[in-house]
């Protein structure tokens, strides 16, 4: 069995935006939970949290949840994303929960749903990724 990678729960970017990859339990089976705190700072001109801070979480999460999958000498980019925004958002805490739905030897498939901080859903996303050699 692969040994999985933990590089992916550390991004620069992640850092930068302010998101809390949660640790997993379950690290190596493609899961990751990844939360951020949103305010004022985060808003589009009408007032609610920009659908690109969104759609950022959501791959973050689904890339480190994918990125779990994978041993030491691969990387992996994404080659496709999809999200749907369900509700907006004014302010408060988002958890983005993401599972690999199908792994592959070079292609997976990953979903993601963001909540809000009473559970209601926010946005759902998808994506596929691809396996490089490092």
């Amino acid at each position: 069995m692969p040994r999985p990678t933990k590089r992916f729960s550390d991004a620069p970017i992640s850092r930068l935006v302010g998101f809390d990859v949660l640790p997993s339990d379950t690290e190596g089976v493609g899961e990751a939970t990844v939360e951020i705190d949103c305010d004022r700072r985060h808003h589009n001109p009408m007032q609610r949290v920009h659908g690109g801070l969104i759609a950022a979480l959501a791959d973050a999460a689904m890339g480190i949840a994918f990125g779990r999958t994978l041993i030491d000498d691969q990387d992996f980019s994404t080659i496709e994303m999809k999200i749907n925004f369900i509700r907006p958002v004014k302010e408060g805490r988002l958890t983005a929960i993401a599972s690999v739905v199908e792994r592959g030897l070079r292609i997976g498939f990953v979903e993601c749903e963001i909540k809000n901080e009473r559970g209601k859903r926010v946005a759902t996303a998808t994506s596929t990724c691809t396996v490089v050699s490092g």
